[in-house]
């Protein structure tokens, strides 16, 4: 090992002598090394930031075939059995000292493809992590079983073009960006789909027609039941035998058989969540990620790289085509646009207008002179008679932003908030014949009184889909309700008449589209305190409205002037990401900015800080005390010293790392503050 630091006792002066092969339990022996490229290049396994590097070893010629670049090993590492990868094989070394030999090869299986290393490389540099934590994520835990087993070669194909191309007609644009798909070129654009596009179907269609050309795809979607929509959805247009699901929730076994098939390129479309954009596929042509919005594409583990990054990453690494998606538009899918790196594919103004009619109740003097409480109550008239009209023809949808049935409760004379009389947590009520139940210990309080005016009665300020459904049952007593949240989430509804009740992310796929969709409680979606609060309660809405049936109407309850309900009526999210943009780079903020937060103890901080070889223009905000004692920094710095940044705090990483400080989390435009 070409490290001063592992004076490990099997080295051998000089490459082309022998080495000495350590085998546990057996006595170290005298070995040749290999005659072609005797050097392996190891990433070893370790968190250590000042360590990410690959290191030399020897190769024992009885290792010679098998370790091959991208094979698992073992080796002695500051005393220590690790694993590790082979990157690279050479035929020399820049140490001047002895090598250590390769303890063993755990798999001749290249389960790290170059172009995976290289882009592990680049993502850790973008979220100042280690290639290590990143090819954690990248590459599947290793299943001998299903390795020993051959993977099943690709079907034959069949493609309509014709067909896939006409899948798109809605979106003009599109048939320039297919065009260029199916020559084998990279176009790069950021899709607006209609309410009620058959998104996953469009997407297989791009993808089919990336396959015809030769070449493989990525598709990266939030959660696992678009994942199962996708995968229907490529599985009734290309049929069986061309494209695997990567899903972490698929087992050991299943996971890495999918994997080792992508890897071995006997197939060339991958589906999955957040990890599935490392996927090796071979040829690559095509990434997409649909709803890049979406939080669960952020990973919650060092160094915490959101999918759309790695996949642009990725685009441009590997010059790609590239395809944001969504019903609504983020800031950062935005900024592709503004900055010239991608273009628009969106429909015209007459097909959205045909799609959907979208209204807020309450926001014309009519509706007020018919129900004057309609910007007052939570379900005004309007709503009812949505829901009813829409009963007769299907399934209607409503969206409610809290879960349960009373999450929250309060003095019904004074307001005053309902607290527990055992720890001061919050008071909640699961169920109409239920007492008070704490929601920090459980307590139950069958005689609370107020502390502030000893009333005994409560009342709910925030209802849950639950009651939300109890409420609607008993307005439509004929009517199915079927209430989606938490643990209980459906999947999908008929085309019948039923009541859905569903908290965000969580609303069933109807059968042919809802007949109505009606968004409640809108003020509390845009009551909470973050970076990201308008943006995220247009995306959710825009989701739910994007799941009704061609010319349904939709109705939400709030403020009609409030900017984010605006956009949602005119189908607006451009614009709204447009304006959203224009203010974060009034304030400083990403994208405009690049921004990184440093968490952890106020001393680790401050030490951090002081080592940050800090770009021209770089700003630092705090500390400021946060969760359990800590302190966090925010440091930003205009988007052109992005890069700069995030090389000096992997500096800051490495030295404090080699020095044993206390760590810190450092998180590198983190989706929220």
């Amino acid at each position: 090992m070409a490290d001063r630091e592992d004076p490990a006792p099997e080295t051998l002066p000089g490459l082309r002598k022998t080495v000495r092969a350590r085998r546990p339990g057996r006595t170290a022996k005298a070995e040749p090394a290999a005659e072609t490229d005797p050097v392996a290049r190891v990433l070893v396994d370790t968190p250590l930031a000042h360590l990410d590097r690959p290191f030399d070893y020897a190769v024992p010629a009885s290792m010679a075939t098998d370790a091959v670049p991208g094979a698992r090993v073992k080796v002695r590492f500051a005393g220590k059995p690790l694993d590790g990868y082979v990157v690279a094989r050479a035929a020399d070394t820049d140490h001047t000292g002895t090598l250590t030999a390769l303890q063993r090869v755990v798999s001749p299986e290249p389960v790290l493809r170059p172009e995976i290393a290289g882009l592990a490389e680049q993502v850790a540099e973008r979220y100042a992590g280690t290639r290590s934590d990143i090819l954690r994520l990248a590459v599947p835990p290793r299943h001998a079983t299903t390795e020993k087993q051959p993977s099943p070669a690709e079907e034959p194909l069949s493609v309509d073009v014709a067909a896939a191309r006409r899948a798109w007609s809605s979106y003009p644009a599109a048939d320039a960006f297919l065009a260029h798909l199916a020559r084998d070129g990279s176009p790069r654009a950021v899709w607006s789909a209609l309410p009620g596009a058959d998104w996953p179907g469009l997407l297989a269609a791009a993808a089919a027609l990336t396959l015809a050309g030769g070449r493989g795809s990525v598709l990266v979607v939030p959660d696992r039941r678009d994942v199962a929509r996708l995968d229907a959805a490529l599985a009734g247009l290309l049929g069986a035998g061309h494209h695997v699901v990567l899903t972490a929730g698929a087992g050991p076994a299943r996971r890495y058989r999918e994997f080792l098939a992508v890897a071995r390129g006997t197939r060339r479309i991958v589906v999955g969540t957040r990890a599935a954009a490392f996927a090796p596929v071979h040829d690559l042509g095509l990434v997409a990620i649909w709803d890049d919005g979406d939080d669960l594409h952020a990973e919650p583990r060092a160094p915490y790289p959101h999918a759309r990054e790695v996949l642009l990453t990725r685009a441009q690494l590997e010059r790609t085509a590239a395809l944001v998606g969504g019903f609504a538009r983020s800031v950062e899918a935005d900024h592709l646009l503004t900055s010239g790196w991608a273009r628009e594919i969106a429909p015209p103004r007459e097909a959205l207008r045909a799609a959907v009619t979208v209204s807020v109740s309450g926001a014309t003097d009519l509706e007020l002179d018919r129900d004057p409480l309609a910007r007052a109550s939570r379900m005004p008239r309007q709503v009812y008679d949505v829901v009813a009209a829409g009963l007769e023809h299907g399934p209607v949808l409503l969206q409610t932003p809290r879960r349960g049935y009373a999450p929250s409760l309060a003095c019904e004379r004074c307001r005053a908030p309902a607290r527990c009389t055992v720890c001061t947590g919050p008071l909640a009520v699961s169920g109409p014949a239920v007492p008070p139940t704490c929601r920090w210990c459980g307590a139950v309080d069958e005689a609370w009184a107020c502390v502030a005016c000893g009333h005994r009665g409560l009342r709910a300020p925030v209802v849950g889909e639950r009651r939300t459904a109890e409420e609607l049952g008993r307005a439509f007593p004929s009517t199915p309700v079927v209430a989606s949240s938490g643990d209980r989430v459906v999947a999908s509804v008929p085309a019948r008449p039923a009541l859905v009740v569903a908290t965000p992310g969580a609303e069933p796929v109807a059968d042919g589209g809802y007949a109505a969709v009606v968004l409640l409680d809108t003020w509390l979606a845009l009551a909470r305190p973050d970076l990201r609060t308008d943006e995220e309660a247009l995306r959710r809405w825009l989701g739910s409205a994007g799941l009704a049936a061609g010319g349904a109407r939709v109705v939400a309850v709030g403020d009609p002037a409030h900017p984010a309900l605006q956009a949602l009526v005119r189908w607006d999210p451009a614009g709204f990401a447009r304006r959203e943009a224009v203010a974060r780079s009034e304030a400083h903020l990403p994208p405009a900015s690049r921004l990184a937060t440093i968490t952890g103890e106020a001393g680790a901080v401050d030490d951090a800080i002081t080592l940050l070889d800090r770009p021209v223009g770089t700003e630092v905000l705090g500390p400021v005390d946060v969760d359990d004692g800590q302190s966090r920094v925010v440091v930003r710095v205009p988007r052109a010293h992005g890069l700069s940044l995030s090389r000096a705090l992997g500096e800051v990483q490495r030295v404090r790392s080699a020095r044993k400080l206390d760590p810190v989390r450092i998180q590198v435009d983190p989706m929220s503050l």
